[in-house]
């Protein structure tokens, strides 16, 4: 058993289920329509907005994984495109889950040695920080969408 292992597991646990908090972003995101996923309680960000959100950096650190430079600005983080379908948030669902098994895969082949070397730059401390600040993130954000979505579905039933 490696820290690298154990990271790639509490990431996955967040996504997939496993974990202690018995809440992960796929079964959070599971069932949910288009309209509920796009709907605004408050001035919250609406489920779609925090699974793109969440999303973003995890693809972004997909392709520093992969070698590539990290592009990636907070403040584009939270512009996704336009859901205005089932399909477009199907879509956009898809390829959260896809980007995490493939975040899983390469962090699990990652050489444990390199998570105390700098991320990408000295400024954003080294891979086990970031790493975990990624799984973090997630549950945070996850968090915010069971409640979203808990909100919504009550009302609903209201109805």
């Amino acid at each position: 058993m490696t820290v690298t292992s154990q990271i790639t597991k509490h990431f996955k646990e967040v996504h997939f289920g496993g974990n202690w908090t018995c809440s992960n972003l796929k079964d959070n995101l599971n069932g949910l329509t288009w309209q509920q996923a796009t709907t605004q309680i408050y001035d919250l960000n609406t489920i779609a907005t925090l699974t793109y959100h969440v999303n973003y950096y995890v693809d972004a650190v997909i392709k520093v994984l992969e070698g590539e430079v990290l592009n990636a600005k907070d403040e584009n983080s939270f512009s996704h495109p336009p859901i205005n379908s089932q399909q477009d948030w199907d879509k956009l669902v898809t390829k959260a889950l896809r980007d995490a098994e493939k975040f899983a895969i390469l962090l699990e082949k990652f050489p444990e040695h390199k998570l105390w070397e700098d991320f990408t730059d000295k400024k954003y401390g080294i891979y086990y920080r970031n790493l975990h600040g990624i799984i973090e993130h997630t549950h945070y954000h996850l968090g915010q969408i069971a409640i979203i979505k808990k909100i919504i579905l009550q009302a609903a039933s209201k109805i």
